[in-house]
């Protein structure tokens, strides 16, 4: 059997540098996309991309236009990805930067970084010196030796950024996928692509990008707090896409999985219910089921600000770039590595997210099988409940 291609918008997406906060080129790949497929998407005032309404105004009624029986669907993903800010120029070629996000804690001197600004890669370096945060669990200040591509004048350094370098922005071996980022661009590829099939057939849903989850899920918390209308309980979910790390019964190869919580909260009943039932049917026996708690995610967010929020996860090797799993250009355990995915399991998550699209699931009353089933089972053993000479009981 021929092995599946990577999508060409998901391909574009992994070539894109970004880090928390400087997701422009993200954006642009995003709203570019958006544009040949005529699909209308526009900027927040945070900087999020909000698809499938061109303006805040028809975005509120897009968001304000389902039902209990048929809530919005809005898929969420975040563009952003660990990376560091230049702070100051100490040399000739070297800069001081500031480490956001989880990240790799060894074997950090001499590991190659990329560069980027406003107009795209500027170059490479290599890091010279790192300090940890104080909780020591990821990077806080680095000292970079880098070499800029020599097209113009050096930059300022607040206006570069960068990230971890390894042999290529991404490559595959087989069914697995290697990038220097896949959490989240693989959500935001399977996000785009949902709402694109959602919306051309007349499907209530939508796609919020966000900026800035990897320190606090900032941008999704700025979005719902601008909304100047929240939408109606039950009448719109928030679907997380993550590419989370792998855990046991969530491991790379399974399938995307029914995320049923995060480190911080388990999501909402009813809608996990129904994303179940849906993955049952689109995926029978190529899925997982779990509780996601090796990090947290948007749907936390969205249940802080009172929506409903389900979650669904690919399942992620040396997550944050850190060396859990090994394989190619890792630099040791607990050192940068290339993150990775199995391609099948993020080809998978998108015919889920289509699947919970489509008309026909449960959403008013999802539980109403399981009450039957249950309803039966009591009939079969009431009698076994009478306890002899007791009368009823």
């Amino acid at each position: 059997m021929a092995e599946p291609r990577v999508p060409a918008l998901l391909a574009a997406l992994l070539e894109r540098p970004t880090a928390p906060f400087r997701e422009m080129h993200v954006r642009e790949a995003a709203e570019a996309w958006c544009a040949r497929r005529g699909l209308p998407c526009h900027r927040d005032a945070f900087g999020n991309l909000a698809v499938g309404a061109a303006t805040p105004r028809a975005w509120v009624r897009l968001l304000r236009a389902g039902t209990a029986a048929e809530p919005v669907r809005l898929f969420v993903a975040h563009m952003d990805h660990p990376g560091f800010h230049g702070v100051r120029w100490l040399g000739p070629a070297r800069l001081e930067a500031r480490w956001l996000g989880g990240g790799p804690v060894r074997h950090l001197r001499g590991a190659r970084v990329w560069l980027a600004d406003a107009e795209g890669e500027r170059g490479a370096g290599r890091i010279a010196h790192a300090r940890l945060h104080p909780c020591g669990r990821w990077p806080e200040r680095l000292e970079l030796a880098v070499e800029l591509d020599g097209s113009g004048r050096r930059p300022a350094a607040r206006a570069l950024f960068g990230g971890l370098a390894f042999r290529a922005p991404w490559w595959r071996r087989g069914c697995r996928l290697h990038a220097r980022v896949c959490d989240d661009l693989v959500g935001v590829w399977a996000a785009l692509e949902a709402a694109a099939w959602g919306l051309a057939r007349g499907r209530p849903v939508a796609a919020l990008l966000t900026r800035g989850e990897e320190v606090g899920f900032t941008g999704l918390v700025a979005h719902v707090e601008s909304l100047p209308h929240r939408p109606a309980a039950r009448r719109l979910v928030a679907v997380s896409l993550e590419t989370s790390r792998q855990l046991p019964g969530a491991r790379i190869g399974g399938g995307p999985v029914v995320r049923l919580g995060d480190r911080r909260t388990v999501f909402d009943p009813d809608a996990t219910e129904v994303l179940a039932l849906a993955a049952r049917r689109a995926l029978p026996g190529a899925h997982q089921r779990r509780l996601m708690d090796g990090g947290a995610c948007e749907a936390t967010a969205a249940t802080a600000w009172g929506l409903p929020a389900v979650g669904i996860s690919v399942p992620l090797g040396n997550y944050h770039n850190q060396g859990f799993e090994g394989g190619p250009d890792c630099r040791g355990r607990g050192g940068p590595a290339p993150e990775h995915v199995d391609l099948a399991d993020a080809l998978a998550t998108l015919r889920l997210c289509r699947a919970l699209a489509r008309p026909g699931l449960p959403w008013a009353d999802p539980w109403a099988a399981a009450r039957r089933r249950l309803a039966r089972n009591l009939a079969r053993h009431r009698a076994r409940a009478r306890v002899p000479g007791q009368g009823r009981c």
